[in-house]
């Protein structure tokens, strides 16, 4: 059995550790890759709204497969056959998935539009402090002029 120095062993851990720190996404390259927390990535109120808007164009399309879904359930509804109550189970298990995924999508418009909200007056807030500190903290005259 060979074993590892702990020497070895700790210089190989570092380097890992050292390689691990340098790991970035790259959607976030500070290399104008895209993110990096740059001027590519704000907020925008408008966004939020069309994706809770999207979110109740979703509701509607249960709605409306749902009500082709219950039409389509009392043309199969035939007693005593056992393909028919398989059917019926089935048709209830749908119902009640279908029924969740609308209010879901229904609950999640409002927290959409806040976290919007929310987002965008982060933003605003965080620029006007960064503002204030630099009308506050201005850099001095260089000496001998510029």
């Amino acid at each position: 059995m060979s074993s590892t120095s702990f020497d070895a062993e700790w210089a190989g851990l570092k380097e890992g550790t050292a390689a691990a720190t340098q790991m970035r996404l790259a959607s976030a390259a500070p290399d104008g890759g895209g993110g990096g927390g740059g001027e590519d990535l704000k907020s925008d109120q408008a966004v939020w709204n069309k994706a809770s808007n999207d979110v109740g164009q979703l509701v509607s399309g249960i709605k409306k497969a749902q009500t082709a879904f219950e039409a389509g359930q009392k043309d199969a509804a035939v007693s005593g056959v056992e393909s028919a109550a398989a059917q019926s189970e089935l048709y209830q298990s749908w119902k009640t998935y279908l029924d969740g995924l609308a209010g879901k999508c229904s609950a999640l418009q409002g927290p959409m539009v806040q976290a919007g909200k929310g987002q965008v007056a982060n933003d605003e807030a965080l620029s006007a402090d960064f503002t204030r500190m630099n009308d506050q903290y201005k850099d001095t005259p260089a000496t001998g002029g510029r």
